[in-house]
């Protein structure tokens, strides 16, 4: 019996009635301007020089704009051990370095927990109010704005819940992914 009532409920990170994920409430319904995304196709030489050059430039910019971090991350699964190294820049210099391991977890999962801890981590910098995150992990940040039902909810609620205290804060903050 205590099963079965266990079971008949709903939890909070498969709700799809969830207010994040609500028409008209929604990251992207309501901050769509303060965020984008960037693909770079490293196949293609032309797509690959201007994507460096992109880097170059964002990492100038780095030195002179002082409400500017870049966070760089890297996200591998080998052997059921999935690995994420993550460097987070302001001012030119290496404010945090981190590196997470954890075993038995899916690769989506581990890749929503990196981009939720970095943007965690660069919200929390003093007067910071532009964030670029260069990641090898965009499929998985597209399940962030993704409302249907799914096991990675609770870390896109999550997500969103902070990039919405940062969009509030001041209209001009913005991030890249």
């Amino acid at each position: 019996m205590d099963v079965n009532n266990c079971l008949n409920r709903i939890f909070s990170f498969f709700n799809s009635l969830n207010s994040e994920f609500s028409l008209g409430s929604r990251l992207v319904d309501n901050f769509s301007n303060c965020f984008s995304f960037y693909w770079a196709n490293c196949k293609d030489n032309e797509s690959k020089a201007a994507h460096l050059c992109k880097l170059d430039k964002t990492f100038s910019d780095i030195s002179s704009d002082p409400k500017l971090v870049v966070v760089i991350s890297n996200t591998k699964v080998k052997n059921n051990v999935t690995t994420l190294i993550s460097h987070i820049y302001c001012h030119s210099n290496e404010v945090k370095k981190t590196i997470h391991h954890t075993v038995n977890i899916t690769s989506t999962k581990a890749k929503l927990f990196a981009i939720r801890y970095e943007i965690n981590q660069a919200i929390h910098i003093p007067d910071v109010s532009h964030i670029i995150i260069i990641t090898n992990t965009i499929h998985s940040a597209l399940c962030i704005f993704d409302s249907i039902v799914n096991s990675y909810q609770q870390q896109s609620i999550a997500i969103v819940k902070n990039l919405r205290n940062f969009f509030l804060k001041h209209s001009e903050n913005s991030i890249k992914l």
